[in-house]
């Protein structure tokens, strides 16, 4: 499956016409995609007000939601960190290597326009689009 990180879905509701939202749209009426726990809290936190908020949601709900961590992602991510790190790579966001690491350890391609990604597809094994 593919999970769409949060940077795909704020082009494609703010209808930027990019790569990965013109992606977005022809792989939802293909296949089955997954909305992560932490992706849709990323989303709605940048809703203007509850009832836009609201409206994200009951958009998103309509995907496969997928918890992101638990306490096996938990070794798994701590450890890819420390691979990265290794490499001279800092990670910048925390959610981000959660995110990659669920898509790793779950064989899933992660859908996304956001650069900090790149060196986990280099040094990690992400499959990313």
């Amino acid at each position: 499956m593919i999970l769409i990180d949060s940077s795909v879905w704020i082009a494609h509701f703010r209808r930027h016409h990019t790569p990965a939202a013109a992606k977005l749209k022809a792989l939802s009426a293909r296949e089955p995609l997954l909305v992560g726990d932490l992706i849709l809290l990323e989303i709605l936190q940048g809703a203007r007000d509850e009832a836009h908020a609201m409206r994200i949601e009951r958009g998103l709900r309509q995907y496969v939601m997928a918890r992101l961590l638990d306490a096996d992602l938990v070794v798994c991510a701590a450890r890819n960190y420390r691979k990265l790190k290794e490499v001279g790579i800092t990670v910048r966001k925390t959610a981000d290597l959660i995110i990659a690491t669920f898509c790793i350890e779950r064989g899933h391609t992660l859908l996304h326009e956001d650069r900090d990604f790149a060196p986990m597809v280099r040094h990690l094994g992400l499959k990313a689009l």
